[in-house]
């Protein structure tokens, strides 16, 4: 009976249990005690895992996964060299008459031989849970654990365990399919070659391929060096000399990859993040020239950043005629994306655009789909988030009361429109689709704030034309016999034309030139710098933020025209530079405050609500002398129509005044608040406003007494400072800071003249 047990354990059927090893014979059950019965039954059950898995192994080991594959071949070795070992080494003291073994000399305890195996009970049982997930389906398709990404996670998480036995397998387990998945990747960041880890049309890695234990930037850094080198063979493979890594170099970089496994995760990001450096420099070297890169940031200034003035003017108007063409006239009322390519086209003719190659890399997208223009509709209220804004703590963050980050896309079109850009190959290399992302976000806002400005300056004017004509038959007064009425209701619309027109140029002529242009210029300089040899940036973004120390004592730029030599700069500082040029550009323009950004959009809302209802009135505050409601009846002292307009303007002008203090109480406040660690220049940072509280976006690395920290510091001052002239600027006569009396209020009343309250 000994030996036939040693059979069962070895995975051989016997008759002396049936339902798989859940049960003893009958015939044999009624002869053994209840105990040497509940022994028989765990020996049974061990037997019974163990030949599961031997099954499972040799079933799965024929099927194309590679990583299964390794698995199970591991798991059979593993078992011949331990579980089976253990067999043969039991029989063998057995025979030997070993005193562990044999009790008295004569007989061996079915305990014995229990206690023997009970160590590799609970093993078997978790193996055998992970097999009945992998045979779960064996369609790969289907299955997840057929896959490198979610087989590694279940490994490398069981692993975890206090049982020794049960941590050794799964640790041996996961660093046979680490092995293959190592030698993928290797495939794929060496030589370019997807081998089924990557998509052989994008060159990224499928999601599956990569597991949880690798970081996030390890993931990045892993997609940009595959798909850069395969995208380089690729398009080089019609030249002479194709361009390949040297050889040197990808030796270097398979022994790195050879010492380290995906679960030893720092040391794992080290040799990634190495590889990664090694690539782009050779990329910097080889493929993407300077003229590329100060080509592509011209063209990204000029058409996301506006600073190609009579492009937007013309691209803004055109848009407006677009809308305009769509409501009035044709048999087309939808506006689709060539459509908008056209208005590119459009508005490009006559301007230094025209000739622009890069002016096709541009692309207007809209993610609703087709949109049908509507006219403006004045039965939403001004503002929604008013009640939010007022009423927020001005002692704490307010990025908390913001949880959805304002997003300006909808204002020029009504409905969501993206601007995109295409990068040909090898700009791709240099430039991230986050930052395209950020770039839109930018041209959303200052595109809609340029509209609104513009539509202000229009309604300006139409209320000079319409005043030149009425003054032509009414000389210097308003006409009829309450002129004195009309003119407080011309004078209110003036007021608040005034303080829009003087709100937006003071913004924007804060933002185009002290943001935008200087950190246009800023970034020039160090790209073309004699001092850029000497300087050097890692991948942390605190590092690349010392390259701008004393940034503002240097914005004489060298154009790329001048001719002059520029010197080496490595690749890493190059990224590093973009990203905080985006990073400084979007605090500049308020975009990283979801606070102030809010305000900024109620208030583009109120001009734009204003204007639209002036374009409704005829262009003119005042109704005709002769129109129905325009001359006051019975004890009136304005006519019906003066007196609603006048309310109309009034409630807007009070709007626009509380939004306007809003704003400055929150900038204020902003400035003097200290500076804590903010976000990087990525897309979550427009997505994930919990992360940037204020401007202290800007003050991010501030960690210890490093050169980084007093690099930090120095360029969050400049912000600051930058903040503070907007602030003396919107209080240039004190009207935000002083303390004054309420401004008069002019009430129409029905009877008598106008009162004036306030005074």
């Amino acid at each position: 009976m000994l030996a036939e047990l040693l059979l069962i354990l070895a995975g051989h059927p016997s008759s002396l249990f049936v339902d798989d090893g859940r049960s003893v014979t009958p015939a044999l059950a009624e002869l053994l005690h209840p105990g040497e019965r509940d022994v028989l039954l765990s020996i049974g059950s061990i037997a019974s895992r163990y030949r599961r898995v031997r099954q499972s192994c040799a079933a799965l080991s024929s099927r194309s996964s590679r990583y299964v594959a390794a698995l199970c071949r591991t798991l059979s070795d593993l078992l011949e060299n331990e579980y089976d070992a253990l067999i043969v080494d039991v029989e063998a003291r057995v025979l030997q008459r070993d005193s562990s073994m044999v009790a008295s000399g004569s007989f061996v305890p079915l305990s014995t031989v229990m206690a023997t195996f009970s160590k590799w009970s609970a093993p078997l049982a978790t193996l055998n849970t992970l097999f009945d997930a992998l045979e779960k389906d064996t369609a790969p398709a289907t299955n997840p654990l057929w896959y490198p990404g979610p087989l590694l996670d279940l490994l490398l998480e069981r692993a975890q365990t206090g049982v020794h036995l049960t941590a050794s397998i799964y640790v041996r387990l996961a660093d046979s399919v680490q092995r293959v998945w190592k030698a993928q990747l290797a495939c794929f960041v060496i030589h370019g070659l997807p081998e089924q880890f990557a998509d052989p049309e994008k060159h990224l890695p499928y999601p599956t391929s990569i597991p949880s234990c690798v970081s996030e930037d390890a993931a990045d850094s892993i997609a940009y060096v595959g798909r850069a080198i395969a995208v380089v063979k690729r398009q080089t493979a019609q030249w002479r000399q194709r361009l390949e890594l040297p050889r040197d170099l990808t030796v270097e970089h398979a022994r790195l990859l050879d010492i380290v496994m995906p679960a030893q995760r720092h040391d794992f990001d080290a040799v990634i993040a190495k590889i990664r450096e090694n690539v782009s420099e050779w990329l910097w070297k080889n493929v993407l020239t300077r003229k590329d890169v100060d080509e592509t940031i011209n063209s990204l200034s000029d058409y996301f950043l506006l600073r190609n003035g009579e492009f937007t003017v013309a691209f803004i108007r055109e848009i407006e005629s677009l809308k305009h063409s769509r409501l009035t006239r044709g048999t087309t009322k939808m506006i689709r994306e060539q459509d908008l390519q056209l208005a590119i086209l459009r508005a490009s003719l006559g301007t230094s655009a025209q000739h622009d190659p890069t002016l096709t890399r541009l692309r207007l997208l809209l993610p609703s789909g087709p949109h049908r223009p509507l006219l403006p509709t004045l039965s939403a209220p001004i503002l929604p988030n008013l009640a939010n804004i007022l009423s927020a703590n001005r002692s704490t963050s307010f990025s908390k009361a913001f949880a959805p980050t304002t997003t300006f896309n909808d204002l020029v079109l009504g409905t969501p429109m993206d601007m995109s850009y295409i990068l040909p190959f090898p700009l791709d290399l240099f430039l991230q689709p986050s930052d395209l992302r950020i770039y839109s976000h930018i041209f959303a806002f200052l595109s809609s704030l340029r509209r609104v400005h513009m539509r202000v300056f229009d309604c300006w004017s139409s209320l000079s034309n319409a005043q030149r004509a009425r003054r032509r038959w009414t000389g210097l007064g308003e006409g009829g016999d309450e002129s004195e009425g009309r003119g407080a209701a011309l004078r209110a619309g003036w007021g608040v034309v005034r303080k829009m027109t003087w709100f937006l140029d003071t913004l924007f002529g804060y933002i185009m030139p002290d943001v935008i242009d200087e950190e246009y210029h800023v970034l020039k300089t160090h790209l073309w710098s004699t001092d850029s040899a000497t300087m050097g940036l890692t991948a942390s973004a605190s590092v690349s933020h010392a390259m701008f120390r004393d940034s503002h004592q240097k914005t004489n730029s060298v154009s790329s025209s001048s001719g002059i030599s520029a010197p080496h700069i490595d690749f890493t500082t190059l990224r590093g530079l973009h990203s905080t040029f985006l990073e400084r550009v979007v605090a500049g323009c308020l975009l990283s405050t979801p606070a102030l950004s809010a305000l900024l959009r109620s208030i583009c809302e109120v001009c734009e609500r204003f204007v639209g209802q002036v374009e409704r009135w005829g262009g003119d505050v005042l109704p005709p002398l002769l129109a129905e409601g325009s001359v006051a009846a019975g004890r009136q002292t304005v006519g019906e129509l003066v007196r609603e307009r006048f309310t109309v303007v009034q409630e807007v002008n009070e709007t626009l005044s509380t939004l306007l203090e809003s704003f400055y109480d929150h900038l204020s406040t902003t400035t003097s608040q200290p500076l804590t660690s903010g976000a990087t220049a990525d897309a979550s940072m427009l997505l994930n406003p919990s992360t940037t509280a204020g401007i202290s976006f800007a003050a991010q690395g501030m960690r210890g007494k490093s050169d980084a920290t007093v690099a930090d510091s120095e360029r969050a001052g400049q912000m600051i400072r930058r903040l503070e002239r907007l602030l003396l600027r919107l209080d240039f006569n004190g009207s935000f800071s002083a303390p004054t009396a309420p401004a008069p209020v002019l009430v129409m009343e029905d009877a008598g003249l106008l009162s004036v309250v306030g005074l």
